[in-house]
């Protein structure tokens, strides 16, 4: 007679996937002014190349750390890590930001078309990409949080949008930084009460572990 192992559930590590998300992206914005606060170098063009080239060594690292703590690679970080590579690389070649600024757009839109297609189908892509992070959590709730979501994206993309075009490259750096990850945390905080609602168990409490969890990539 033969005894299985009881499967371990997936490691959610919210905080740890949060800094991960947020972390790469510190990293260019940290590495870009220090280019030119610090090591005096006044170029913007080559402060901002060697930005990039920080960006994209941060996130393969992230997603090496993702692997090793978490046991996994979420899509988002997947599919930020493709994107920051493709993208800073061309950023890298021609020597033109609006590469890396297209990036976030790109990532927005395909999580919004993804998710709004789950919804047409009736299949809440979310609790998939997530793993299930919120237990108890009915089939209505992970609609309505799918769905909050997708219209978030939607509004994001559109943001950033708006930001490239009106903004240098500077003010546009910083309010991606900072400014959209303030939203991005307060939008997944805004969501409990709709998803206590909806059954969510909060035995273990809901914390930055969750709220890390759901929000979406900042590369």
């Amino acid at each position: 007679m033969t005894t299985t192992k009881p499967t371990q559930p997936p490691k959610h590590g919210g905080t740890l996937s949060l800094a991960l998300d947020f972390g790469p992206l510190l990293i260019f914005f940290l590495t870009y002014k220090g280019a030119g606060w610090i090591w005096g170098w006044g170029n913007p063009i080559t402060a901002m190349t060697v930005g990039t080239a920080a960006f994209m060594a941060a996130i393969v690292i992230a997603v090496i750390i993702s692997k090793v703590k978490l046991g996994r690679v979420s899509p988002m970080l997947w599919l930020s890590a493709m994107l920051i590579l493709f993208f800073g690389g061309l950023t890298i070649y021609f020597h033109d930001q609006r590469f890396i600024q297209l990036k976030p757009t790109i990532i927005y839109s395909f999580f919004a078309l993804m998710l709004f297609a789950g919804l047409l189908r009736g299949q809440p892509l979310l609790k998939y990409l997530l793993q299930a992070a919120y237990d108890g959590l009915s089939h209505t709730g992970w609609m309505k949080l799918s769905r909050n979501w997708a219209l978030f994206f939607v509004g994001m993309a559109i943001a950033n949008e708006a930001m490239r075009r009106s903004m240098d490259f500077d003010t546009w750096l910083a309010v991606k930084v900072w400014g959209v990850t303030i939203v991005s945390v307060v939008f997944a905080a805004a969501n409990v009460p709709m998803l206590m609602r909806h059954g969510l168990n909060l035995g273990d409490g809901l914390d930055s572990d969750e709220v890390g969890e759901t929000t979406p990539p900042q590369g």
